[in-house]
């Protein structure tokens, strides 16, 4: 019995110094006490130490991946423009349809460039171009001309070659021409040719296509007549044609002409791409149309549909 009371006494004695070793404890939380097999509070708190920095680099390399995108806010074009458009644009009513006349008058007087700028019309159309009957294309003369004086090159030989330079071709004859082409070497405004030569003019095609220079009969640019093709060139005949997304970009001329003399042009240039209208389309024909100038505003035209 005494023995046993003595190692009971010893046990209590050595659970005491175990407790004064330990440290205190923070108010509110038990006393970390190192264990067989488990880590000490030290090495816990670097784990979390560690830990917690690996997250931080973790977010760190996602925002990296990830940045973000900086959305400025979208400015209209008048916003963006220069000075002058600002105040000429201030002159259209925004959503206002003018009568054709009204919008010309207004065009010519809203043009900003202190250079002669080209009057434009762009006609959007409801056809779609990859279809063969409504791919809109034609000529059409200007009866106030186009305000430029065209540079004109005719491939022919012989009496037609010699009839060409008799009727103002700048450029005239078979070797004089292919000579130029060979060269790339291209200033001319329009190409007229004899049919019989046109076999000659097809390795230029890549050359002369994207430029709309090829000779072709609906233009009246490959003809037997050079004389009367000449003369209508001169005369300020011009070639439309639908683009990709079925509008007709045409320049029908000049401010310093004024408002009565692009009149003329304009109706002329309406009524051909009206008399153009595909007999299979289905629906409206010609969805809007506007004028501008070179670096000026646009303004709608109501009477053009």
């Amino acid at each position: 019995m005494a023995e046993a009371k003595k190692s009971k006494e010893k046990q209590l004695k050595e659970a005491e110094l175990i407790a004064e070793a330990a440290p205190l404890a923070v108010e509110g939380e038990a006393a970390p006490v190192a264990k067989a097999g488990k880590k000490s509070a030290k090495a816990l708190k670097e784990g979390e130490a560690k830990q917690a920095k690996q997250e931080r680099k973790h977010t760190k390399t996602e925002a990296e991946a990830n940045p973000k995108e900086i959305k400025k806010p979208t400015r209209t074009k008048a916003e963006r423009a220069g000075k002058k458009y600002r105040e000429a644009v201030k002159q259209v009513e925004v959503g206002k349809e003018y009568e054709l006349k009204e919008a010309l008058s207004l065009a010519v007087k809203t043009s900003t460039t202190k250079f002669d700028s080209t009057v434009e019309l762009h006609i959007n159309l409801g056809v779609d171009p990859r279809q063969a009957d409504q791919n809109i294309r034609g000529i059409v003369v200007l009866p106030s001309g186009t305000g430029k004086t065209a540079r004109i090159a005719v491939l022919a030989e012989g009496d037609d070659a010699a009839k060409a330079k008799t009727a103002g071709a700048d450029i005239a004859g078979v070797d004089e021409v292919l000579a130029l082409l060979d060269k790339e070497d291209i200033h001319f405004d329009v190409l007229i040719s004899t049919p019989a030569l046109m076999a000659k003019l097809g390795k230029y095609a890549r050359l002369l296509g994207p430029k709309g220079l090829m000779p072709n009969p609906k233009s009246g640019t490959v003809t037997n007549d050079i004389a009367t093709a000449i003369k209508d060139a001169k005369a300020g005949r011009v070639e439309y044609r639908v683009d990709q997304a079925g509008i007709v970009h045409l320049s029908v001329g000049k401010v310093s002409f004024g408002p009565d003399k692009l009149l003329l042009n304009a109706e002329a240039v309406l009524l051909a791409i009206r008399a153009a209208k595909p007999a299979s389309l289905k629906g409206v024909y010609i969805k809007s149309t506007f004028v501008t100038t070179s670096m000026g505003p646009s303004v709608k035209i109501a009477s053009a549909r």
